[in-house]
């Protein structure tokens, strides 16, 4: 028995398992913390420089309702799920949609349960300047980094990361749900069309596309 103890200690101090007379195999840290499973994060999963959140997608049921639908994509990675029709009432939606992005702030707002979760965000040029979207893109890893997405006004065509061309000529909103590279790209929740519901766009094609217009932000 205590040749047993001696050679069980040695193979555990060595990595090994000693179980019943015979080496089963590297020891695991949680079997060597008594099997209790370790918690990790979403950002510990994920690279240095990036990460994404999970977000409950859903496409928006019309035309107009864009503003509603990126708000809702955008509650859902902090687990709420808000009707639709009840955040479009609260921010005027008509089917001439959102007015601008200060009809989202104050929902996003009430629904994450701090009056100053968010703040808006405009960009009044008609392209972003140097200043602007290294704003743009530090305000996104941290809104992210925090939990909450990030949602933009957007008009125009934009292209993403693989090639393809998104064009909104009257005006969209988008929700910001993640960023890799530092914040040089970053991921879109995209509400109007379940086909195209997300994809990577670089950050100064972001800024371009919201310029005029603005976004809510953490």
């Amino acid at each position: 028995m205590r040749t047993d103890l001696i050679r069980k200690t040695a193979l555990t101090a060595a990595g090994l398992a000693f179980t019943g007379g015979a080496i089963v195999g590297p020891i695991t840290a949680a079997y060597a913390a008594d099997a209790k499973p370790t918690s990790q994060t979403q950002s510990d999963r994920k690279p240095a420089g990036e990460r994404q959140l999970g977000v409950r997608y859903e496409a928006q049921p019309n035309f107009y309702y864009c503003g509603p639908a990126a708000t809702r994509n955008a509650l859902s990675v902090q687990g709420k799920n808000i009707n639709v029709d009840a955040m479009a009432k609260e921010m005027g939606t008509t089917e001439a949609g959102t007015n601008s992005i200060n009809d989202i702030t104050p929902v996003l707002n009430k629904e994450t349960g701090k009056t100053d979760a968010y703040r808006s965000v405009e960009i009044k040029n008609s392209n972003a300047d140097d200043k602007q979207t290294d704003k743009l893109r530090a305000d996104i890893v941290r809104t992210v980094d925090d939990g909450r997405a990030v949602v933009a006004n957007i008009a125009g065509a934009s292209t993403d990361t693989d090639g393809t061309t998104h064009s909104y000529e009257g005006g969209h909103y988008i929700s910001v749900v993640g960023y890799r590279d530092n914040g040089n790209v970053v991921k879109i929740a995209d509400s109007a069309n379940p086909d195209t519901a997300s994809y990577w766009i670089s950050v100064e094609h972001l800024a371009d596309w919201i310029a005029t217009r603005g976004y809510a932000t953490s």
